[in-house]
């Protein structure tokens, strides 16, 4: 029976002087979303309908599950407000669930003030109505209903629903300005970078790839992550910016301190993202660290890593456990691309006995010593991007790709 899906904006609309620009991102948003499908969409002070014009209703709802900002939709039809109306699509909308439920209840919510009936009044005579039909097999539970049928009275029209999907939360992307996600193959950081879009920040992506130091999979599985997380994007897709490392990293190998070896490499990865940042215009870093997990995580190690840079560093997933950032990748399919067993230029040769508690002294006798300027300016000088979409596959190995083939 459902002919559309309502949504709801939330905490958006307390947004005052500001909420004008936060919703029309969210339309705009939203109908990048449903770009070349037949839906239509219609906007209205408070809500958001999507017309399905015989689209899926499937479909259209898990659409809806990528974009940032949305308190809730629902499933619901469009009814004219009068009462005999409003019982009749009632009774057929329930009659769809009797298979599934044995009690319900009815809610009204009545903006139409000119409606000659009360809220209360209108759930009362609608669920009088249901029972006369449907009471055989439904009963009324107002404390603990397995359904509850929701009636939204407007002036001219009224709208049916039963089920309230939540939808991301947050902010629409892009509306609070831009971040660099520094993204690797693991787990952490396309959660961070998902979560960073879910509050309004559009992110752009930087890895730092050494092949043939490590294998051209972990640059295939940063690509495709890239690609899963872009569905949560303004416009489906995501500028990936990969950095030819292998240079440096073969310096680092060679010359630094096993122990410090990871801490000067973030060092020097922080520089490059700083420097990439300063030249796009983007205003903070965005990476994955959560306190504690490995060595180079600890808060001594933070701190002498962040020295390099005076941008904001936003750390989504800093006080999640390890449990809790799979849970979200799992949600949202990173998971099974993130434990690819292929490893990238942080894990590739993690040393024995790495540093928690690394000094800043320490650090800069080491780059003193070696000094890594000329390599971090040909680094961000050559380095290429391109934009990796949704449904964009590139596959590297089966087509005989390299890194710079595609970029």
């Amino acid at each position: 029976m459902y002919d559309r899906i309502l949504i709801r904006y939330g905490d958006l609309t307390l947004k005052g002087n500001n909420k004008k620009i936060f919703l029309n991102r969210i339309y705009q948003t939203v109908r990048n979303k449903f770009a070349k499908t037949s839906v239509t969409i219609e906007k209205t002070f408070d809500r958001m309908y999507i017309i399905l014009n015989d689209e899926s209703i499937e479909d259209c709802l898990k659409r809806l599950g990528t974009v940032c900002g949305l308190y809730s939709f629902s499933p619901a039809i469009k009814v004219e407000s009068n009462l005999e109306t409003i019982i009749s699509s009632s009774i057929e909308l329930l009659k769809d669930k009797i298979k599934e439920i044995v009690t319900f209840k009815v809610e009204t919510k009545r903006a139409n003030k000119n409606f000659p009936m009360t809220s209360p009044e209108i759930s009362k005579a609608v669920s009088k109505e249901i029972l006369k039909v449907l009471g055989g097999v439904l009963k009324v539970d107002v404390h603990n209903p397995e359904k509850t049928l929701r009636i939204d009275v407007k002036n001219e029209y009224t709208y049916l629903y039963l089920d309230e999907v939540f939808g991301l939360g947050g902010f629409p992307p892009g509306i609070l300005g831009k971040g660099l996600l520094l993204i690797s193959g693991g787990i952490d950081s396309p959660v961070a970078g998902f979560l960073a879009m879910k509050q309004g920040i559009e992110i752009e992506c930087l890895h730092f790839e050494s092949t043939p130091l490590t294998p051209i999979e972990s640059a295939q599985k940063v690509i495709d992550l890239t690609a899963a997380i872009s569905k949560y994007s303004l416009n489906n897709r995501i500028k990936l910016h990969m950095i030819n490392f292998e240079k440096i990293h073969q310096l680092i190998l060679k010359e630094v301190p096993e122990s410090y070896m990871i801490t000067i490499m973030r060092r020097i990865m922080y520089k490059i993202a700083a420097l990439i940042c300063e030249k796009d215009k983007i205003s903070c870093i965005v990476n994955g660290e959560s306190v504690g997990q490995v060595a180079s995580q600890t808060l001594e190690s933070i701190q002498v890593v962040n020295e390099v840079t005076n941008l904001p560093v936003i750390r989504p997933v800093v006080t999640y456990d390890k449990l809790e950032i799979i849970k979200i990748a799992k949600n949202i399919e990173t998971f099974d691309i993130s434990i690819r067993p292929f490893e990238d230029c942080c894990t590739v040769y993690v040393p024995k006995s790495p540093v928690t508690r690394p000094t800043l002294k320490r650090c800069l006798e080491i780059e003193r010593k070696t000094d890594f300027s000329a390599l971090i300016e040909e680094a961000v000088q050559n380095y290429k991007a391109r934009y990796i979409e949704k449904d964009q596959g590139f596959d590297l190995i089966s087509e005989g790709f390299i890194v710079s083939d595609i970029f």
